[in-house]
């Protein structure tokens, strides 16, 4: 990591922590933002390739973390995928064949919101793939997870966990707000109900694949804001980047007008409400 001012670390998330004061959580946020550009420019001077998987039950705060990883960065070097339901077309390939040609590239970083672990998880739980298809794609995953990180990209796999009582909580909160229903989908309320099959599921994907060169990296997300915290903290920690020399920016001056007036033109102008 790029040598920082020295800042004190998120306490590790517990049902005894106090709950994160808004101030202290932008203070902790805005330094790590700092370290985020650095990673990128890091990134883009070395051609490095980053890919970052995030997985957890509905309501684990995927969106939210991702969110707070990008908003101060180019969406140019990181790049957020969140496929929708596969095609039939693609329904008829080989089942990581459409995740592939999204790896990243050399100067990329590439977000996963969900991923081919959707073939462990939800679509082994829901029944959209046989115990069959879910066997071979455990036994499989981790040559395909070896070969990716063998050819130099950064493979980095979080799982969000979440307690039942949060997660009820949580969805229950998006059913009254107009700004996250959109969230809640019939999908959602189905998986909701099949708590201890998703369990199942997990434990069996973590034994299969929770490997030396790609292991799951587990955040406790109760508590939101600590959550993000400590997952943009680990990710800077795991990734030897340094901070690329740049030269001071000054503003030069601003050209004379040359005789330009302001037109006299009626502009539409917006209704000014606010």
């Amino acid at each position: 990591m790029a040598k920082a001012k020295k800042k004190s670390a998120p306490k590790a998330d517990s049902a005894d922590s106090p709950k994160l004061k808004n101030k202290d959580y932008l203070d902790e946020l805005r330094h790590l933002h700092v370290e985020l550009v650095k990673l990128q420019e890091w990134v883009k001077q070395e051609g490095i390739k980053i890919c970052v998987i995030f997985e957890g039950r509905d309501g684990a705060g995927k969106g939210g973390t991702i969110k707070a990883i990008t908003e101060r960065v180019s969406p140019r070097v990181f790049r957020v995928l969140a496929l929708p339901a596969p095609t039939d077309r693609e329904k008829s390939q080989m089942y990581l064949q459409r995740y592939l040609p999204h790896l990243p590239a050399a100067g990329e970083i590439v977000i996963f919101d969900r991923s081919w672990y959707n073939r462990a998880g939800v679509e082994r739980v829901m029944g959209f793939c046989t115990e069959e298809q879910v066997e071979k794609f455990l036994k499989s995953v981790p040559q395909v997870e070896r070969a990716i990180v063998d050819s130099g990209v950064i493979l980095l796999k979080y799982w969000l966990d979440v307690s039942p009582q949060e997660q009820t909580r949580r969805l229950e909160g998006r059913i009254e707000d107009g700004r996250k229903i959109w969230k809640l989908s019939p999908m959602d309320l189905k998986s909701y109900s099949r708590w201890y099959d998703y369990s199942r599921a997990r434990d069996e994907m973590f034994k299969a694949t929770d490997t030396e060169y790609a292991p799951w990296l587990v955040a406790n997300s109760n508590d939101k804001r600590r959550t993000r915290l400590n997952i943009i903290a680990d990710l800077l920690s795991r990734i030897p980047y340094k901070e690329v020399p740049r030269e001071k920016v000054k503003l030069p001056k601003r050209q004379k007008p040359g005789g330009y007036k302001d037109p006299d033109y009626p502009y539409r102008h917006i209704p000014q409400k606010f």
